[in-house]
């Protein structure tokens, strides 16, 4: 046990002075920053204080939440930045991304986050949490943002088209639709779809709600594919153990899967389609389980009984660097931005 702790203990180090060098390197290249505006959909995985004020379940504005954040609970569902706070500091942001509850003036110049723990694409999805803002809504409240962002650059809509062209638009959410929806007792989904109809149906709808966004101005989206649902800890107690609890987190991660695998086609189909779109599908599951980083990570949660949230951290960082790789290969330089146009469909 003994010889095992101190292995671990030695990955660690290991992987604390990585993540140095390679903070230091993207701080070195972000100290321009790379896009006017950075605007964010999802659910609790990117929410930075939308729920606050709302009458949900779904909250995170207490401790121990925000435990290593300058600011303490601010709403973020995790200890400290969350995956869209790293992507934002990498891009060159001097702060981070303001939630659309607080963000005025001119600083939704910079860019808005819409996100809301318990979201889904889906309208009922999440209603047995409380309130929640789902995909539809926080498109909604990007018109209300898009208004305000034209009339700031003087009502010309060819100069607020052009402006946005040139923001990212990062969209992680459908977990919801299977925790908080599919396979959540309370709904009746599971008996109306099939896991195959339901990937299509949801699919289908964002598909619908992104071609909106692309109306109102969005032309570069980061689309991130959907985890490992079936392996969080709360799945994993309620299929149990054995044969039957592997069979069904093996059902629910393949259930998840088949609305990856329809994602991706989406985003072809929508690449496309769309006249001078550019969507990129970001493989959360791929990252997670290829990378040997984030699996010695995971290990260390795992071999240690209580993770550090300095070993979450370190994770969210390992895996939003792969992701900015990602960007960075996808969109190629041009004009004033380092982030230019050309999608990859992989």
């Amino acid at each position: 046990m003994a010889s095992q702790i101190n292995k671990t203990m030695l990955w660690m180090l290991l992987v604390l002075l990585l993540l140095s060098n390679m903070q230091r390197c993207f701080a070195a290249k972000g100290k321009q920053q790379q896009v006017p505006c950075l605007f964010i959909f999802g659910d609790s995985l990117s929410d930075d204080g939308n729920n606050n004020n709302l009458v949900t379940l779904a909250k995170a504005n207490y401790p121990p939440y925000g435990i290593d954040f300058p600011k303490g609970p601010t709403g973020r569902f995790t200890n400290g930045r969350n995956i869209v706070d790293f992507i934002a500091e990498f891009l060159g942001f001097d702060n981070y991304i303001r939630p659309f509850a607080t963000a005025r003036g001119r600083k939704i110049l910079k860019g808005v986050n819409y996100a809301s723990g318990a979201a889904g694409i889906r309208n009922e999805t999440g209603q047995t949490q409380g309130d929640r803002i789902s995909m539809d809504r926080q498109l909604k409240n990007h018109q209300i943002t898009v208004s305000k962002i034209k009339q700031m650059l003087g009502n010309h809509n060819k100069s607020t088209a052009a402006y946005l062209s040139k923001c990212i638009y990062v969209v992680a959410i459908g977990s919801n639709d299977y925790l908080n929806n599919y396979f959540h007792p309370g709904y009746t989904t599971s008996t109306i779809y099939t896991p195959q109809q339901y990937a299509v149906v949801l699919n289908h709808q964002l598909s619908q709600q992104l071609t909106s966004l692309y109306k109102y101005g969005a032309r570069k989206f980061a689309m991130f594919g959907l985890g490992v649902i079936g392996s969080i800890p709360i799945i994993q107690s309620s299929c149990g153990s054995g044969t039957n609890g592997s069979a069904c987190v093996d059902y629910i991660n393949n259930a998840v899967e088949l609305f990856n695998v329809g994602l991706k086609s989406h985003v072809a189909a929508l690449n496309h389609n769309l006249t001078c779109a550019s969507f990129i599908f970001i493989n959360s599951t791929r990252i997670t389980s290829t990378s040997p980083l984030l699996g010695s990570v995971m290990t260390i949660q795992v071999t240690i009984f209580r993770a550090s949230s300095e070993t979450s951290s370190i994770t969210m960082v390992l895996l939003t660097v792969q992701v900015m790789m990602v960007l960075r290969v996808t969109w190629n330089e041009q004009g004033d931005n380092e982030l230019g146009d050309r999608a990859l469909e992989d």
